[in-house]
């Protein structure tokens, strides 16, 4: 348990801070909406149902600002190379990007369902109200548009007993756009769903791009102001506190009560969006001015498997270990922009990837670089960004642990590690050969080249962390995963298993890399 705060403890504080703001948010804007003066005539027509519709759209706005920060990958790269103050803590935070993305997915698509089952209440209490011949407060204000014959005078959009709750919907701003953005909203999801996104990858992208409709239609969403409340000026006037019980008088030109008066509700939703929107825009407007730099082909390798290895020069490219970057194919799609773990070395001077076909796009690449008597295919690059494997050299001792085509961002390391060996004086050599134990053998590995030869088989992994403890018993051991999440579960209960409740013995810390 003393391991596991010391793993998540910043996790667990950055996910309780965003689920109070959510609380907060709901609950300040229902009672706002449940209490104030101004909305009193609103619920004498909507009940709740408008404290539900408003406090969801406060939180649903909230997530949208923050759906786009965690794929802004420029500047989480900043962030992870400037952040000093609990550094390790935050840094392994940034690693969570995409999972925290997910997470204000689902937070948005919980509140977006709040918001529309209250206003098909509301739209239903707005036609009961505009039916009504009951001669009860509701009635009334529903039929001021006809009394007063003035834009400031309706507070029901059903302005006639005719008009119907469809045509409200599909004739409205707020409903057009409101209908616009539940559909994006669903497609953008269930083409997220992880039997989507990886058996068909370019459904997945495509349909995800459809954000931008989700946003300018947020944007405009409530331009329409369907939703009313009293204006200052009558609320000065006629405050419903001393007036809303003599309504049946408001048409006596000696009353003292006049007929309330109503405004629209001003948009919010883009104040929420603006800031971030343009953050993203800046941040697609780096990635497309670094991805139209030229890179150059150096070598093209094809190894067993299927397997295509590209090695490639970029002026100005500078990379750091476990990293990855983004690479287009323009003569495959222009739009596509898949990940792909560097598998070179920060000291050598070319950088590379390994592409195994796992998919249409990845299959016609290597078809593409089989052809030799066809033009080599014009590869763009976005990048490099960081990972958590770029951590690997901030603990005494590492154990890194790739599966599959999960191995390639640890061969970048260990090139690393070997020319940091090779290129050490001759103290340096006496002092890494006591922590690196590199086995030399004739044949060299297809990924990473160099001579310690790969052994197959699932490793007993309660054995291997026995091992690791006793020969480290006061080190700080960090484990690093690029791999399925049955994996992950498996290595993250050794972790916590294995560390010492003291501090100052041996402490396992998990990390696990996702794109």
């Amino acid at each position: 348990m003393g391991n596991w705060v010391v793993n998540h403890w910043f996790s667990v504080l950055f996910l309780a801070t965003w689920l109070g703001l959510n609380v907060f948010l709901f609950v300040h804007a229902f009672l706002s909406y449940e209490k104030a003066d101004k909305y009193f005539y609103t619920r004498e027509i909507l009940g709740s149902a408008l404290a539900w519709a408003r406090a969801s759209a406060r939180c649903l706005n909230f997530n949208s600002t923050l759906i786009l920060l965690p794929v802004c990958r420029n500047l989480l790269s900043f962030l992870r190379g400037t952040c000093s103050f609990f550094r390790h803590a935050l840094r392994k935070q940034l690693d969570h990007n995409l999972a925290f993305h997910k997470l204000v997915a689902y937070m948005i698509c919980l509140h977006t369902a709040i918001h529309i089952i209250a206003h098909l209440f509301n739209f239903e209490h707005y036609s009961r109200s505009r039916w009504a011949t009951d001669g009860s407060l509701a009635s009334i204000l529903s039929t001021l548009s006809q009394q007063e014959r003035d834009e400031d005078s309706w507070i029901n959009p059903i302005q006639s007993p005719n008009m119907t709750v469809e045509y409200v919907t599909f004739t409205s701003i707020t409903g057009v756009t409101g209908v616009i953005i539940t559909i994006a909203l669903v497609l953008m999801v269930t083409s997220a769903m992880e039997f989507i996104r990886r058996s068909y990858f370019e459904v997945f992208w495509y349909t995800h791009h459809i954000f931008i409709v989700y946003f300018i239609g947020l944007g405009i969403h409530g331009i329409g102001g369907i939703v009313r409340g009293q204006t200052e000026e009558s609320l000065n006037e006629s405050h419903p506190h001393r007036c809303a019980e003599f309504f049946e008088q408001w048409d006596d030109h000696d009353s003292h009560c006049k007929h309330p008066r109503f405004e629209g509700l001003p948009a919010e939703s883009w104040k929420w969006i603006l800031a971030p929107g343009i953050l993203y825009i800046f941040e697609r407007i780096l990635r497309f001015y670094r991805s139209k730099q030229k890179v150059v082909i150096t070598k093209v390798v094809m190894h067993p498997s299927k397997v295509l290895e590209l090695q490639m020069s970029k002026r100005g490219f500078i990379m750091e270990v476990g990293q990855y970057i983004f690479v287009n194919c323009p003569s495959i799609s222009y739009l596509e922009w898949h990940p792909f773990t560097l598998t070179s070395a920060p000291e050598e001077d070319f950088f590379s990837i390994h592409i195994r076909a796992v998919g249409d796009w990845t299959e016609n690449l290597i078809r593409a670089f089989e052809q030799q008597h066809s033009p080599i295919p014009r590869i763009e690059v976005d990048g490099p960004f960081g990972t958590v494997s770029e951590d690997v050299f901030q603990y005494e001792v590492a154990v890194l642990v790739g599966a599959g085509i999960g191995v390639t961002p640890f061969a970048s390391i260990l090139k690393s590690i070997w020319y940091k060996f090779r290129h050490a004086d001759h103290n340096l050599k006496t002092q890494t050969a006591g922590h690196a134990a590199l086995n030399f053998d004739k044949a060299t590995d297809i990924l990473t080249g160099l001579k310690q030869k790969t052994s197959f088989g699932r490793p007993m992994w309660d054995n291997e962390f026995s091992t690791i403890a006793n020969a480290h018993p006061k080190s700080v051991v960090g484990v690093f995963l690029c791999g399925p999440q049955t994996l992950a579960k498996s290595l993250s209960k050794c972790c916590h298993q294995y560390s010492s409740l003291d501090p100052r013995k041996v402490q396992f810390y998990f990390n696990k890399e996702d794109f």
